[in-house]
Parts: structure tokens; C-alpha cells; sequence
């Protein structure tokens, strides 16, 4: 019986062994979680035998309990590598269409679009709709981001708030010249864009023309496109101010609809509106206080973000963003029944239950952290220490088969 106990250790023992250096060797494997044998003891089933008498016949492994413990969370240069926060898991499906999940959030850009694995596996997650938002669906996909250039946009409006002194200069109208800063009191400029994404020069000149008969003053607004007088060198509007400095918006034009030719194949002519909403008079220096136009040129993907929530955002060389996808986690009432392997990816079982599936930082879920990645959770003094003790445990049933055999050996040698 001694020999059959012996045998059970020194096999519990290898096995322990095993996961130690399975452990030991995967110290540095990114999003790795380390394993501890659970072992149980043997007994005979014996139903005869006398309460407490019976010996056992050694001991097994039962399983093996896995830990999901966080591992350290380091940091990269590259936006697409994720670590999460908290609880879940990345959902990925594998070469041959298998559910997969796994805490390793080394990923990358495909030629495809897809977001995926050193082993090819693409990250599932929500995919975004004709408007730009992130499209609600109960089973994630696997993302495909579109890398395609940004297309341009038009020009509309230009929004410029400004303050035009109130101690300017009167002027003469008639005497506008854009050539000559003499002649207007004050000017500023602003690249517009057409249908194809070329940049038009606009700028706009301000002549303060002196109080009108309510004694409110009256400022002349004068446009060029590329040099070329707008309204055929006419004032645009006026822009009429109160006695506190605001925008008399009854007495002024507000917006100004400006429209230019352009010769650029483009549409023709260039039309959008002058908003000077905000823009006041008061005794200081004119200036810009803040000057936009929601037009641009057409852009390539430079850069991606994803945040917290695993919104992946496209940054363009034109400026612009883009909401790309989202990424979905997943996580299990039992992850310690999944199982396990290869590629750092766990696979369901009926024992760890279904898949539940949302959005980082909702519910039990954690959080993305981009450009990050989480270092496995071997802590490798402890294993080294656990490697003594199960080299004790080796030695010590081996030491057990030693001792039987020479109790055999005395018995057969017994005249």
C-alpha cells in the first residue's frame, strides 16, 4: 500500500512541479494568470472498515485554481495596446470563428481594418453607425475600423467674436481700399474651404463710419476672397453697436451671407455666413477674441484613442476626429471553471456560465487604459519558494518508496 501512497506523492509532487514551472516560465507573458494545484487525498471505499483505521492510498490533484488577480499595468507607445481596470475580459474570435477571451491587450491594425492579436484573432466590440454613433447591439462583432480618408467639408459659417474700439478713427467709406490700411480701422483673416477641400483666403475689414442718428456707432464690414473684392467691393453688412458696447442686432446685419467665385472645379460660387454674435465695442484695442469656421480639407488617419469606456477615436491630418467602434468586455459568474488555452485566451464552458457582455466601466465591468498593458501576476518568489517545497515533497515520497523497498528486501531475504 506504502508503494501505491509513495507513487501518488511523487506524481502530485511532478504535477505540482509542473504548474510551478509552467508559472515560473510564464513570469513575463503579458495578461497571464498564475495557477495553484489543488490537491485531495485517497481513501479505499471500503465500508467494512473501522472508523479512523483506514490509511488512505496516497493523494491526486483535483484541479487547478487558477488566480485572476490584476497583474502590474506598464505603459507603451503604442494607443491600440489596452489594459483593463478591474473585471472582464477582452472578447476575441479566433482564426476559425471560435469565441475567445483573454486579459492580453496587445493588439494592432490589420490590413483589413481589423484590430487584432499576435495570433490573428480580432477584438470584438460594437461598430458605429451612417452618423457617427457607437451602434447598440446585445452581441459585439469584430471591429472593423475604417481607415479611409476623411472627406472634405464645406464651409458654412464663420463664427468671430471680436472687439472693434469704440475711440477709432471715423472713416470714409467711399475711400475702402483693401490695399490701404489707412482706410478701414481694423482687419482680420481666416482660410475658408470649398467642396473639394481647397483653402480659400477670407478676409474681412472693418471701417467705423461714426454714430447714425439714434447715436448708436455703425461700423461697415468689407470681404475679400484670394485678394478678389467680394459683393464687387460693396460693404458686406454693418454691424450697429448700443451705447453699452453690444451688437444693436435690429439695426445690424446679422448673419452676413457671403458668397464668392471660385476656380478651383469646386462649386461655384463659395457660399456660407459671417456670425458675429458676441463681437463688442468698448474703449480697448481691437482684437480677435476668437475666430472659427467648420470647414475643412480632406484628411488621412494619423492616430488613434481609445478611451475608458473603449471608444476608439480616429485623430486626422486635417484635425478632425471620428468615433471608430467601441470595444466590448466580457465577463463570467464562475472565470475560474473557463477553460484554458493557448495564446493567453480562455474558452467557455458550461461550468463558467455564459458570456455577460457590455461596455468598459459599466456594471461589474473595468476600465480600458490605453497604451498600457498588464504584466502577468507571477509573483516569483513565491514561486521559487513553492519550487523548495515541492522538491521536499519529491524527495521525501521518494525517500518513502526507498524505505518499502528495503522492508521487501528484508522479508525476502528472511531464511
Amino acid at each position: 500500500m506504502s508503494f501505491q501512497s509513495a507513487l501518488s506523492g511523487l506524481n502530485a509532487a511532478s504535477q505540482n512541479l509542473d504548474v510551478i514551472g509552467n508559472n515560473v516560465a510564464n513570469a513575463n507573458t503579458v495578461g497571464f494568470k498564475s495557477s495553484t494545484p489543488e490537491f485531495a487525498d485517497v481513501y479505499t471505499g471500503a465500508l467494512a472498515s473501522a472508523a479512523g483505521a483506514n490509511a488512505g492510498i496516497g493523494v491526486t490533484v483535483d484541479g487547478l485554481d487558477q488566480s485572476f488577480a490584476e497583474g502590474d499595468i506598464v505603459t507603451t507607445s503604442n494607443p491600440l495596446d489596452m489594459a483593463i481596470n478591474g473585471t472582464g475580459f477582452f472578447q476575441v474570435t479566433t482564426a476559425n470563428g471560435t469565441l475567445a477571451y483573454s486579459r492580453d491587450g496587445e493588439f494592432n491594425l490589420n490590413n483589413a481594418g481589423n484590430i487584432v492579436n499576435s495570433s490573428g484573432a480580432i477584438l470584438n466590440g460594437y461598430a458605429v453607425g451612417t452618423n457617427g454613433a457607437i451602434l447598440p447591439s446585445a452581441t459585439p462583432v469584430p471591429l472593423v475600423l475604417n481607415t479611409a480618408a476623411v472627406a472634405p467639408k464645406t464651409t458654412t459659417t464663420v463664427s468671430a467674436e471680436l472687439n472693434l474700439d469704440s475711440d477709432a478713427t471715423v472713416l470714409n467709406p467711399a475711400n475702402f481700399n483693401p490695399d490701404d490700411s489707412t482706410t478701414y480701422s481694423y482687419a482680420s483673416s481666416v482660410n475658408v474651404y470649398d467642396s473639394l477641400g481647397n483653402a480659400h483666403g477670407l478676409s474681412t475689414y472693418f471701417v467705423n463710419t461714426g454714430p447714425n442718428a439714434a447715436g448708436e456707432n455703425v461700423w461697415d464690414v468689407y470681404g475679400t476672397l484670394d485678394g478678389t473684392a467680394l459683393n464687387g467691393g460693396a460693404a458686406l453688412g454693418k454691424l450697429t453697436f448700443t451705447t453699452t458696447g453690444a451688437v444693436d442686432t435690429a439695426a445690424s446685419t446679422v448673419p452676413i451671407d457671403v458668397s464668392g467665385a471660385v476656380t478651383t472645379g469646386a462649386t461655384s460660387p463659395l457660399a456660407f455666413a459671417l456670425d458675429f454674435t458676441g463681437t463688442t465695442q468698448y474703449g480697448t484695442s481691437s482684437a480677435i477674441t476668437s475666430l472659427a469656421q467648420d470647414g475643412y480639407t480632406s484628411g488621412q488617419l494619423a492616430n488613434f484613442s481609445v478611451s475608458t469606456t473603449g471608444i476608439i477615436t480616429g485623430t486626422y491630418t486635417n484635425g478632425q476626429t471620428q468615433t471608430l467602434g467601441q470595444v466590448a468586455l466580457a465577463n463570467f459568474a464562475a472565470p475560474n471553471s473557463l477553460q484554458s488555452t493557448s495564446n493567453n485566451e480562455w474558452l467557455q464552458t458550461a461550468a463558467s456560465g455564459p458570456p455577460l457582455v457590455g461596455a468598459p466601466n459599466s456594471g461589474s465591468l473595468g476600465s480600458i487604459q490605453s497604451g498600457a498593458l498588464e504584466q502577468s501576476n507571477v509573483d516569483l518568489t513565491t514561486e521559487l519558494v513553492n519550487m523548495i517545497t515541492a522538491q521536499q515533497d519529491y524527495q521525501a515520497n521518494a525517500q518513502t518508496i526507498k524505505t518499502e523497498d528495503a522492508l521487501t528486501q528484508t522479508l525476502v531475504n528472511l531464511p
